[in-house]
């Protein structure tokens, strides 16, 4: 069995056969949550949570790209919507509060900090304080509703450390999609934190030091279709399912059985997530 901790199998993608996309995935054994990115989408992933008994869990939260209005065109490696329009919303903590509390919600996210995405003209002073200051809100959630953070960082891993150390998240978190050295990844394993992979690390060896120093037990294992497709996928929608080819690369550079993989990182999932 294997746990997709990151997915959005609640964007618009797939919208016309997100049924048939969960099918698979749980005929497959995966496990899977899907992960709000904004109100509307963290609705949508508690909805269809709601559907399963089981194998299929949300995530509720306020990406920090969608703080402001406006275009992004995504990296060709991101795929498919080559662009999108992001929301500009205020971080409602009651309206959250309440999807929160739902019992298919496993963990608070995607909330964080993006530096990658400013623009030419930005007041970027201030647009980092309203992503501190909205994470921090992300941070009092899931310490109110006793669950642990699914962290986007891109281009801001000091300021997420200096966060991190300042603002005891009590369940700590997963530091979604980390691109960043292994130096690095100790710090926050340090903080109690997990360290997620996804396809990212099938496109290059750049990161083998990173799988090679990072311990089974601080790996989670995550996909974030439709995004960041796996090779020998990549180019094509990603979906749950692909993380095997995460496992696969993770067992090939430890030199350590797939089932070993497997077995580990779906009990860290598991008990992440605090599902019996």
């Amino acid at each position: 069995m294997l746990f997709d901790t990151h997915a959005h199998l609640n964007f618009a993608t797939y919208k016309d056969d997100v049924g048939e996309v969960i099918k698979r995935t749980l005929k497959e054994g995966v496990f899977v949550v899907n992960v709000g990115s904004q109100y509307t989408t963290s609705k949508r992933a508690v909805e269809i949570a709601q559907n399963y008994e089981n194998g299929v869990w949300a995530a509720v939260g306020l990406h920090p790209i969608h703080l402001v209005k406006r275009k992004i065109n995504l990296d060709d490696s991101e795929l498919l919507e080559s662009e999108f329009q992001t929301a500009g919303e205020v971080f409602d903590y009651q309206k959250y509060l309440e999807l929160a509390k739902d019992p298919k919600v496993v963990v608070i996210g995607e909330m964080g900090l993006d530096y990658h995405h400013f623009e030419e003209g930005d007041n970027i002073p201030e647009l980092k304080k309203q992503q501190k200051d909205t994470f921090l809100e992300g941070i009092k959630l899931a310490n109110d509703v006793g669950k642990p953070l699914m962290i986007h960082c891109w281009d801001a891993y000091d300021d997420l450390l200096e966060i991190l150390k300042s603002n005891l998240v009590e369940k700590r978190g997963v530091v979604h999609s980390f691109i960043g050295g292994y130096k690095t990844a100790r710090k926050f394993i340090e903080l109690g934190y997990k360290i997620g992979m996804n396809g990212v690390m099938t496109y290059t060896t750049d990161f083998n030091r990173l799988i090679k120093e990072v311990a089974l037990e601080d790996i989670v294992f995550e996909t974030d279709c439709p995004y960041l497709t796996p090779v020998p996928h990549k180019g094509e929608r990603n979906e749950p399912i692909y993380v095997k080819y995460v496992a696969e690369k993770v067992a090939e550079v430890k030199g350590i059985s797939c089932e070993e993989v497997e077995k580990q990182t779906t009990e860290n999932a598991l008990k992440f997530f605090n599902i019996k």
